[in-house]
């Protein structure tokens, strides 16, 4: 597989906020980005709860649009879980504080687990699009420790400053934010351009 063809792997845990995994995995579907797919089983009640779509029925279309390969969480024989296999890296969004934690003691509970801790031991990008509020010492310590060891921590926190019209603009600008730090931000993703916002 080239380089440039090489896959991200995009998963879901069962933290509010599913609408960010939709946004970023219709993005990256639309820019020919291969994407091995993990959704929990706790996941999968919350898209259904918040966004109305069976997560069977999301990943059926995405797989009709793209290059999508939908992994069983608790296979750990998956290509994703070594080390050997090359991706561009991993996006947990939404990421709840069990997953983070799990993943900063280096527990392998799950295949969203490893392949995690697979991205950290080969210095490959991690994001984690960390959903929880107010957070306790412990989320805290927890999310210093992934940094130190070469995570990114983001917060879904909306960017106001863009003035969105609606909650999906919010969504976006956060999920191109997230594909800005994998060099892959869409076209007409929002830029703040010579001390103003605007589009460049």
């Amino acid at each position: 597989m080239a380089a440039d063809k090489n896959p991200l792997v995009l998963a879901v845990s069962g933290a509010s906020g599913a609408a960010y995994a939709l946004s970023l995995a219709g993005k990256l579907v639309d820019l020919g980005i291969p994407l091995h797919l993990l959704i929990s089983p706790v996941a999968e009640n919350i898209i259904l709860q918040e966004t109305g779509r069976r997560s069977a029925d999301w990943v059926r279309d995405l797989s009709k649009a793209g290059d999508v390969l939908l992994e069983d969480t608790q296979n750990f024989a998956a290509s994703i879980s070594s080390g050997s296999y090359k991706t561009r890296g991993m996006i947990i969004a939404p990421c709840s504080m069990g997953t983070l934690g799990r993943i900063a003691g280096g527990i392998s509970a799950n295949l969203i687990d490893r392949a995690a801790d697979v991205c950290l031991k080969e210095r490959r990008r991690l994001l984690l699009l960390a959903r929880e509020t107010p957070l306790s010492i412990i989320h805290l310590e927890n999310m210093l420790k992934l940094t130190r060891a070469g995570a990114v921590v983001m917060p879904p926190v909306p960017a106001l400053y863009t003035s969105p019209s609606s909650i999906q603009e919010m969504i976006d600008q956060t999920a191109d934010r997230v594909l800005d730090l994998f060099d892959l931000a869409p076209p007409g993703a929002f830029r703040w351009s010579d001390g103003a916002a605007g589009d460049d």
